[in-house]
């Protein structure tokens, strides 16, 4: 499941837009984001219906979090893990000491996954964490634009097609807000296998996610492509 970009606001040190396409089987619900507290922390995030985790989301730890399926390369599924890593994530947003929990946290017998974290209590900072089921690995990004497709989903070559349509982007209309999203609905060739909005019968983009820091206050704007219910609401976390 799921595309991801990330790129730095510019009109804040603590500016960020971060865009997610989720991908997943059409049978799994989503609840719509709202507030919850989890671990005596608030957290903000649209939650998955079944295993009430979630893929993406915002704490009062000025942290936002969202998580892909899979790590650098598809791997075989097991018929059960330990905990979901929809689990987890709530668990990342909600933790004091980020980087003891990179460090530390319990991954045996959870799924591979990419997660990329943005946090901005002491300074803006970007991380991919990546679990391959043995191993983890942390890398702390570079503040420019990144994007990511998820292993299991998409081929290399479509890894790279995408890579090309981001620059593209760059270099014709520039990141905002707006073309971001507009990429995300958009961005292809026609081909619904490949398009940053798939469509292979059993497996559909579910929702687009986008979450902007600026000056003024985090934005959280979520629609769900299956109801086309768009939802926004403005935080503004004091620490």
């Amino acid at each position: 499941m799921c595309t991801i970009t990330l790129v730095p606001h510019p009109d804040s040190m603590n500016g960020f837009i971060l865009t997610s396409n989720r991908d997943e089987a059409v049978s799994r619900n989503t609840l719509p984001p709202k507030k919850e507290i989890y671990k005596e922390r608030k957290l903000f995030f649209p939650k998955d219906e079944k295993a009430g985790g979630t893929w993406i989301g915002v704490s009062e730890n000025l942290r936002c979090v969202c998580l892909m399926n899979g790590s650098e390369k598809p791997h075989v599924r097991k018929p059960d893990y330990r905990k979901s890593r929809g689990i987890v994530v709530k668990d990342f947003l909600a933790g004091n000491k980020l980087k003891e929990m990179f460090k530390e946290y319990k991954l045996e017998d959870i799924e591979p996954f990419t997660m990329i974290v943005v946090d901005w209590h002491n300074g803006l900072v970007f991380f991919e964490f990546l679990w391959d089921g043995k191993r983890r690995r942390l890398t702390k990004l570079d503040m420019k634009d990144h994007i990511w497709s998820s292993s299991p989903l998409y081929s290399e070559e479509m890894k790279a097609l995408r890579i090309k349509w981001f620059k593209n982007l760059k270099q014709s209309k520039g990141f905002s807000s707006e073309s971001l999203l507009d990429f995300h609905h958009n961005a292809g060739e026609g081909d619904k296998q490949s398009s940053l909005i798939i469509d292979r019968g059993f497996l559909k983009t579910q929702s687009i996610t986008q979450i902007q820091n600026s000056t003024k206050e985090l934005k959280f704007w979520y629609e769900s492509l299956k109801t086309k219910e768009v939802t926004e609401n403005y935080f503004q976390f004091n620490v």
